[in-house]
């Protein structure tokens, strides 16, 4: 893909479209070490908080992916156009401790810009972020009760705030001035 640096600024997106029927691959660990996992995502949020733009993501302690996120101080969000929705759907369900996933969904990975983390060739668009605060969901926080319906196995969700560093996408995410 021709991605090219996007200031946030002139960053354009359809951020419901993004999360809930695009999804995003998460990945985190280091490129250069080959040491790095990754997991498809659908809930998250972006946004400024403390006067940083930040991605927020969820990783349940259960998944594989956890461990990489709990380890290495950034990560990469990576969007990818519809032809690679088999793709997406097979990172997030498969585990990377069974095995290859990533080559078996035919992603390659590339070294990120900015941070340690990989990011992806055929990505349209990515967020290189850093760490910057984690939290875990507590279930008597809950307001609504359809929220706690998501977890029957009680595997409650760790919040990780990303300061994004950088972004990278094709022209139509940008706006041209």
């Amino acid at each position: 893909m021709n991605r090219q640096p996007i200031p946030l600024e002139e960053l354009v997106l359809r951020p419901h479209h993004l999360w809930n029927t695009q999804h995003l691959i998460l990945t985190a660990g280091d490129f250069a070490r080959g040491h790095f996992n990754a997991m498809t995502v659908g809930w998250g949020s972006l946004g400024v908080m403390w006067s940083m733009p930040f991605v927020q993501v969820v990783v349940r302690p259960t998944r594989y992916t956890y461990e990489f996120t709990e380890h290495y101080d950034t990560f990469t969000l990576c969007a990818f156009p519809p032809e690679f929705a088999s793709a997406v759907q097979l990172i997030g369900t498969k585990s990377g401790r069974d095995g290859n996933k990533i080559a078996e969904a035919r992603l390659t990975p590339i070294a990120s810009t900015r941070v340690a983390a990989p990011s992806f060739a055929e990505a349209e668009l990515v967020f290189e972020c850093r760490k910057i605060y984690w939290d875990d969901l507590v279930p008597a926080h809950f307001l609504d009760p359809r929220i706690e319906t998501k977890y029957p196995r009680q595997d409650y969700h760790r919040i990780y705030f990303g300061e994004i560093l950088a972004v990278l996408g094709q022209p139509h995410h940008r706006i041209h001035t």
